[in-house]
Parts: structure tokens; sequence; C-alpha cells
């Protein structure tokens, strides 16, 4: 359990959203899990931010307590810290209280639901997520119980996972040591129409809470909140991304790999091609050859997208055609993930298994 909450333990990446104006209904948690619940590393080798993960430790806090996923939360969590704004989905009572989602042209986004309910369905006000803030700053409030001890806060914000040059992952906290000197103990969160973020700066007991219901617009007015509290603050640069090196295969990789990509529904042919020139191909069942691009390969990682197919039901309904690879070189053997994705208004990302070896 510890491994999933830190995003160590090899489940992939994954979500899915469910609209109320389409006719699919999200399958039971134990159907996600048959069909993505599988590890795509080895457990505690990589860093996957996976909301599978997150809606698995839901299901077992159901399975463990006896009651629902929104019961245990408002009883076990909710009430004790004095969070009455706040619910699994929108609770009875609050509906008055919820805020229309927006894209980015300023149209409503109908309701949607999740097959990962523990990663993305909890509604809040800014308000509840500063009294949760000021329970992991150890303030004590008179309102709230110990629903975990001090000593467990603290084993929370210490990163188990590297994630960055200066930052890492604990236990459903990232944490990031900044150049002005702050450290930062964060969560931030992103879905149709939905930009959140928590942010607490231990050594100066703030905390910080930015919520949006459309564009995200969340880090610079998170920037003008904490240049008017601290001094010292830095507006970091945000660069866009810059064009990934042109990548040069070594001999380790050069050549055909062949194998299967595994989904749910069926066993697929795969093949990968590493060029001398650096093109990378792929081929995926009877699909035509595509070229992956953005390809980069460090610390025996290989990576990039291409267009592709993996033609499960899932997939299928939402047109997600960019297969994302991330895959390990392990002697003449590539495995880890490949991912259907689609980044229009609803966006999806459904992982696949992919194992090839290195022919003759």
């Amino acid at each position: 359990m510890r491994r999933v909450a830190n995003h160590s333990s090899g489940l992939p990446l994954h979500y899915q959203f469910f609209f109320s104006n389409e006719p699919y209904q999200k399958p039971s948690y134990d159907e996600t899990i048959l069909r993505y619940g599988n590890l795509v590393t080895i457990p505690g080798e990589h860093y996957q931010y996976s909301n599978l993960g997150f809606g698995i430790i839901g299901y077992v806090l159901s399975r463990v307590s006896g009651e629902s996923y929104p019961d245990f939360m408002r009883d076990s969590v909710f009430l004790k810290l004095g969070m009455t704004h706040t619910s699994v989905d929108v609770g009875p009572g609050l509906e008055k209280f919820q805020a229309i989602r927006y894209d980015e042209k300023g149209n409503p986004i109908p309701f949607y639901d999740f097959d990962h309910p523990a990663a993305s369905a909890v509604f809040s006000s800014a308000h509840d997520l500063v009294r949760f803030g000021m329970f992991h700053l150890k303030d004590h409030l008179s309102d709230q119980s110990a629903i975990v001890s001090d000593a467990s806060i603290d084993a929370m914000h210490q990163p188990t996972m590297k994630t960055g040059d200066s930052s890492g992952y604990g236990i459903g906290w990232g944490v990031d040591d900044r150049p002005d000197g702050y450290r930062v103990v964060t969560h931030n969160g992103g879905m149709p129409g939905v930009s959140t973020f928590l942010v607490l700066v231990p050594s100066e007991d703030i905390a910080v809470v930015v919520l949006m219901n459309g564009e995200d617009y969340s880090t610079p007015v998170l920037d003008e909140i904490f240049k008017a509290l601290l001094n010292k603050w830095q507006v970091l640069s945000r660069r866009p991304d810059t064009a990934a090196p042109a990548f040069s295969p070594d001999a380790t990789l050069l050549g055909t790999w062949k194998g299967t990509l595994h989904t749910y529904q069926r066993d697929i042919p795969a093949i990968v091609k590493v060029l001398p020139s650096g093109d990378v191909h792929v081929k995926v069942g009877d699909e035509l050859e595509s070229s992956l691009d953005n390809v980069r390969f460090k610390d025996g990682w290989l990576s990039g997208e291409a267009w592709g197919d993996v033609a499960t039901d899932d997939a299928v309904r939402h047109r997600a055609n960019t297969l994302r690879f991330t895959l390990k070189l392990r002697g003449n053997l590539l495995n880890g993930a490949v991912s259907a994705t689609e980044n229009g208004p609803n966006p999806v990302a459904l992982t696949q298994w992919l194992e090839v070896t290195k022919q003759p």
C-alpha cells in the first residue's frame, strides 16, 4: 500500500471520464482493476503517477471498513477535520454549493464521473481545504481530531521517490525544494473544467488553496498570493518545453524488436524498429507502420509517441489513437507501458503492456 501511495508500485498511467450526456456507463471497479490493474514496471523501480493506484486505495478502504468509500471519507476524515463542505461526489445538502465546470470556450461541461473515484471525485471548498492544510501543518485546531499522528504526517511529507532534480513524492504529497529556499509540500490536480492547488510551506505555517472551474491560470494566482505573503518568494520561469535532443541510438537498441501488446480483450502482434538514423518505427497489429515522435532514451528508458490503435472498446469509444510508449531496456527485452491517449474535451489514458524481443 505504501508503494501504491507513493506511485512506485508499477501501476500505470490511467484516467477515464464518463459524461452524463453520453450513453456509456462506467464499469464496476472490479472490472477496471481486471482491465488495467496490471504492473508495467517492477515495484520500486519507477515513479508513475497513477489515478488507478489512488482508486485502488479507496477500494481497499471500503473493503476493509465495510463502508462505502464516500461514507468512510465523510465519517473518518471530513467530519473529524471539521470539513463540512467536503464530500465524495456532491453530498446530500451540498448541491447548491457546486461550481459549474466550464470548457476553454466558456461553455458549461456536463457532469462527469470516473472509473478511479478515490483519485478524482472529492468536491470541497477552499475554506475546507485550508483546514485540511492546517491539519497537515500540525496546527492542532481544537475542533479537529488527530486522525493520524504528527509522526505519520511527517512521514507523509518525506519524499521517497525522486520526481525531479529538487523534487520528490511522499505519501499523497509532492515535495519541492525551491531555489528561493522554501520547501513546499503540495498537490495539484486537473480535469475538464478543473484546476486545483493546495500548497503548504511548513517552515512558515502557511497553507494556500487555489480552485478554478475553468481554464488553468492557477499557477500565476499562486505566485501572486505567495509574493504578498513571503518576501523571498521567486516567480520561477515557466519556459515552454524545449525540443528533445536528436536521438542517437547505441548498439544495444539498434535492430528489430518483435513481440506482443497485451490488452484486456486480445493480444496484438507488435514490432519496434530502431534505425541507425535515429528514426524509430512501430507497428501494432494490422495498422500501418508509424514513426515514433519525441524519442528519448535516458537511464535505460525508451519513450515517445506514435499514431496507432489498440482497438479495445474503451479506446475506440474515446478515439484514443495516440500511443505513448515508456519501455525499459532489459538485455534483449524491451517491455513496459503503451498508453492509448486522447487530449480533447474527453481526455483519456488507457495503458497496455508491451514486451518485444530483439531479433537476431
